[in-house]
């Protein structure tokens, strides 16, 4: 009984190190001995034609400042068009868009809101170029981030391209996301990245099919990407800006329609788990997504089998750790501002909230639960 129950604890331990660990250190050995970075050349040297799509849904409050921020974006006039699309906005956001109507600037009108797969789908319909790029209205971009996040698709292997949101602040939320853009700099050596940032990120036209609501847009342009034999990379110089979610049980909210969304996707294209394949891409999938969705079972685990060796001295230490660890989430959780602020207090909150969030979504998924409509994030 002791020999199984140490052998589950151990096992629970290695499925919560490995994905947030050891995968790293797979994709940096990976990266060292058979790494293939894209070809790029010098800053602002490939100028493609773009078509930028910009999704909308009652934005009033932030979509001035996100056509202030694209017409600062350093890209030559004649190559680029933006195209605007509200998902049957109920708000000002068509009147504010309007005003700056051009033959550069274009609105699209969905009279009923379809959700974003459908608002991404009417700009691909009027996008004339060969690049598209989708960005979100919560991110704001660097002036030369579009200039940036293009010069990688001078390699024709390279069919989708991520650029980098990060956010200022220095939450749980925040940490987690560097942790991310770190992986995605690590995935593109080794072959490609397994997401790309919803918020902001490119993809060849010819590879743009139609999406379908209730699979995250970002996740799927990778997979298709992948599956038809090109490249999906990080470009750490195509930088935007963030704003962390205020609210936690807004951000857990979001974190289960955002991974309702990933299950659904993968599990679509579920042939591209298969290593014999997709080779290292596949390896990447099952690291990065599926064994990452069941760290909160072996959490689970791990802490129930502690618990049942309290005989121990080890295992009594260890099961303190991680009362403690879970304790400092709940005390953070509950607004102790000592606890909030720090370090601490900070992870085990981000922690604790996105493998709830991963139980949530496993749930609702399992029983059949889909997220149909897009509902944006207010940060």
């Amino acid at each position: 009984m002791k020999v199984g129950l140490e052998m589950l604890f151990w096992l629970s331990v290695l499925g919560v190190l490995y994905p947030y660990a050891g995968y790293p250190i797979l994709l940096w050995i990976v990266g060292r001995v058979r790494g293939k970075p894209p070809r790029s050349l010098e800053a602002g040297g490939f100028c493609p034609s773009v078509s930028v799509i910009i999704p909308a849904c009652n934005e009033e409050k932030r979509i001035e400042k996100k056509i202030a921020n694209t017409k600062a974006l350093r890209y030559p006039e004649d190559k680029l068009e933006v195209l605007f699309v509200s998902d049957g906005s109920m708000d000002r956001t068509v009147e504010l868009i309007r005003r700056h109507v051009s033959r550069q600037y274009h609105l699209i009108e969905l009279p009923v809101r379809g959700g974003k797969a459908a608002a991404l789908n009417a700009g691909l319909e009027r996008a004339k170029h060969d690049i598209v790029v989708f960005s979100d209205a919560s991110i704001e971009l660097e002036p030369d981030a579009l200039s940036a996040l293009v010069q990688g698709f001078c390699d024709p292997n390279v069919g989708c391209i991520s650029g980098e949101d990060k956010i200022p602040e220095s939450g749980g939320e925040a940490w987690y996301g560097r942790y991310e853009l770190l992986l995605r700099r690590l995935e593109s050596k080794v072959h490609s990245i397994v997401g790309a940032s919803g918020s902001f990120y490119a993809q060849r036209r010819v590879l743009c099919t139609p999406f379908e609501e209730g699979l995250a847009p970002d996740f799927v342009s990778v997979l298709k990407t992948v599956e038809r034999g090109f490249r999906a990379v990080s470009e750490p110089a195509a930088m935007g800006t963030m704003t962390s979610v205020k609210d936690s049980k807004q951000e857990f909210q979001r974190k289960v329609r955002t991974l309702i969304r990933g299950m659904t996707a993968l599990f679509a294209y579920k042939r591209l788990l298969n290593p014999l394949k997709f080779g290292m891409f596949a390896v990447e999938l099952w690291s990065h997504k599926i064994l990452r969705w069941m760290v909160p079972f072996f959490l689970i685990a791990a802490l129930v089998s502690s618990l049942a060796m309290l005989e121990s001295p080890w295992f009594v230490a260890v099961s303190v750790i991680q009362i403690a660890f879970y304790g400092a989430a709940l005390l953070a959780l509950a607004g102790i501002k000592s606890v909030r602020q720090s370090l601490v207090g900070k992870v085990a909150l981000y922690f604790s909230v996105v493998n709830a969030a991963i139980v949530v979504a496993w749930c609702k998924y399992l029983v059949g639960v889909r997220q149909e409509l897009w509902t944006p994030t207010q940060r």
